[in-house]
């Protein structure tokens, strides 16, 4: 059995400054911690329970990779901030047939991000 004590999403963009800019500046995430030097470093950014680094670079497409679920209080606020700040809003918030709220946006090298409001009156919020 493997014990994991921890993880994270790894992203390894074609542009690493850019896609800093776009996870600390844009979408806010706070910096867990930083490792290396110059443009190749690495920066790891707290994701809730989990973890995102940025290290190393790709060369394009970097899209391939996996795609994040990110789930905030209030959707709405988010889409517009972040639609001020010109992230790529792939399609705004939409009330999914499942009854989560759902927003598609996209990083600076085209990987998909979910960003999910949970309803107060959704089975996610309760336990059986």
């Amino acid at each position: 059995m493997v014990h994991v004590l921890s993880s994270r999403i790894l992203l390894r963009p074609t542009d690493p400054e850019r896609s800093r800019q776009f996870y600390g500046q844009k979408l806010g995430l706070a910096v867990y911690r930083e490792f290396g030097t110059g443009p190749e470093r690495g920066t790891v950014y707290f994701l809730g329970g989990g973890f995102l680094e940025i290290s190393g670079r790709s060369e394009p497409p970097a899209a391939n990779g996996p795609g994040l679920w990110l789930q905030v209080e209030d959707v709405a606020a988010v889409h517009a901030e972040l639609a001020e700040q010109g992230v790529e809003v792939l399609r705004p918030p939409v009330q999914e047939p499942w009854g989560l709220i759902e927003m598609w946006i996209a990083d600076p090298d085209g990987h998909r991000i979910a960003v999910v409001e949970v309803p107060g009156d959704h089975p996610l919020r309760h336990r059986p």
